[in-house]
């Protein structure tokens, strides 16, 4: 049998686009799991994103 190779993980810096559509999203409460399929990030990585902008994701029970 063949060997399963590993999926690497490419790095994608985030363009003054992402950052305006993330801050989009954080104001329309957008949830983070829907928001990772939309923009093909991480949950972490946007978690990240948002708190060094210092915003908020989700829906903020």
């Amino acid at each position: 049998m063949a060997k399963k190779t590993k999926k690497r993980i490419v790095r994608r810096e985030y363009t003054k686009e992402d950052v305006k559509e993330l801050r989009a999203h954080s104001k329309a409460k957008t949830s983070v799991a829907k928001l990772a399929k939309i923009t093909k990030r991480t949950e972490g990585s946007l978690r990240q994103k948002a708190l060094k902008l210092g915003i908020r994701l989700g829906h903020r029970r």
